[in-house]
């Protein structure tokens, strides 16, 4: 390893040290800094900026803020609530399910933070330590992204692996399956090994001692907009929109030819054209969209997939023979270590549909993967993987978390208490972080 590996690899590790020390946009600032260092100072040709990741994710995420807008969020929020309160001995499961849905549906896990307060409060009803059904919930609403229609990671590996041999409908119904049921596993063994008795954390103890614990309040009804429930069903027939027009180009099923559109071009059509319709029936402000808490921590990911994802590209392309050649050898012996290599860079990237984009062509390169070699199965079966940005080793050691107030999320019905302020975490990758958070929140 020369000199100047070396210095790459401290400005790429040092890059992302400090945008998890700014936490939140600062990850995408910090990332275009590591770029211009490793460019100008470093002479590495700066990698490609991921346009169709950031466009499909700033295309659903402005649809989706239509919808909330209307109020389709909060008729979510209220049937998932209704379903959690109808079982609530069952939360464990519950809880992943519903966020699990949510993101399917959406496409993006900040749709899952709608439904953080209602786990804690019905846990807290069945005297179950919330961290449980609330840490599993946060890893589920990010494993579904891998498997989610309209979510940009799945757009990109489909159409990747769809030249190899491999049909999107195929590729949707292996993905949605693994997912969901690693999360369900989880689910199970969390509740095997967790002490589940609310009444057994000191801290809890502690707080009810000092008279700081407030009942359960039970569901509050909340009043919602007139146009809520169409702003979701326009939204859901967009999601049907894509997964049919998805299916009608894939080679194996044939009923469009030729395409015109591509996949990635029709979602971000699709999407836009929703929330034109959402705009036009529900009777929304059209000024006030961008002041919804989706459309503001959506922007927020794309600055952030921008940054990070262009500094890991101009990386891993600058070192790209070595990477085909490790490939080669390791990966050919080993296939599932394509798996853990998946995981691994997604910690380090920020995104998953970033990851996929940086990693996959150099593996199927490096293993000659062709539509008359198709090769292992390990590629269609590591996208499952690429969700582990809720357990990057960078944010348990080395980020300062300093935890304020509660505040109310414009978003969600009900009370709610969640971080407003965190350095070096969001709230949406780290589950571990949201069962620190419950612990010292001061109205567990």
């Amino acid at each position: 390893m020369d000199i100047m590996l070396i210095l790459q690899i401290i400005v790429l590790l040092g890059a992302i040290f400090l945008g998890v020390r700014l936490g939140g946009i600062g990850i995408g600032y910090a990332g275009g800094l590591g770029v211009l260092v490793l460019g100008i100072c470093l002479g590495m040709k700066p990698g490609s900026i991921p346009w169709d990741v950031i466009l499909i994710i700033a295309s659903v995420i402005a649809a989706i803020s239509a919808m909330q807008l209307a109020g389709g969020l909060d008729y979510l929020v209220q049937i998932a609530e209704r379903i959690l309160r109808s079982n609530p001995k069952n939360i464990n499961y519950l809880a992943p399910t519903v966020t699990y849905v949510l993101t399917i549906f959406a496409g993006t896990g900040h749709t899952a933070f709608s439904m953080i307060p209602v786990i804690v409060e019905v846990a807290k009803g069945q005297k179950i330590r919330p961290v449980v059904p609330l840490s599993i919930a946060v890893v589920s609403s990010q494993i579904a992204i891998t498997a989610s229609p309209v979510s940009a990671a799945v757009i990109y590996m489909s159409g990747v692996l769809e030249p190899l041999g491999w049909s999107y409908p195929a590729l949707l119904g292996i993905w949605l399956i693994t997912t969901f049921a690693g999360c369900m596993v989880t689910a199970f063994i969390m509740t095997l090994i967790s002490d589940m008795k609310l009444e057994n954390d000191p801290v809890y103890r502690e707080r009810l001692a000092a008279g700081l614990i407030e009942a359960p309040k039970g569901e509050i009804v909340k009043e919602l907009k007139p146009f809520a429930k169409r702003s979701v069903g326009i939204f859901l027939l967009g999601v049907i929109a894509v997964v049919l027009y998805a299916s009608a180009i894939s080679p194996a099923v044939g009923l469009i030819k030729p395409v015109i559109v591509p996949r990635d071009a029709a979602i971000m059509s699709i999407m836009l054209a929703i929330g034109t319709i959402i705009t036009m029936t529900c009777k929304i402000q059209i000024g006030n969209v961008a002041s919804t808490s989706v459309f503001k921590s959506g922007m927020v990911a794309c600055v952030c997939v921008l940054g990070v994802a262009w500094l890991g590209d101009t990386f891993v392309s600058g070192h790209i023979n070595e990477i085909k050649t490790l490939a080669a050898s390791t990966v050919t012996a080993y296939p599932a270590l394509l798996a853990v290599v998946f995981f691994i860079a997604a910690m380090l990237l920020y995104s998953q549909a970033a990851t996929a984009k940086a990693i996959t062509p150099a593996i199927v390169a490096a293993l000659g993967i062709t539509a008359a070699n198709p090769g292992t199965c390990s590629l269609p079966a590591s996208p499952p993987c690429l969700p582990s940005l809720f357990c990057r080793p960078t944010r348990r050691f080395w980020a300062p978390c300093r935890w304020t107030t509660p505040v109310r999320p414009a978003s969600v019905s009900g009370c709610s208490t969640t971080p407003s302020s965190c350095r070096g975490s969001s709230p949406s990758s780290s589950a571990w972080l949201w069962a620190l958070w419950l612990r010292r929140c001061s109205k567990v």
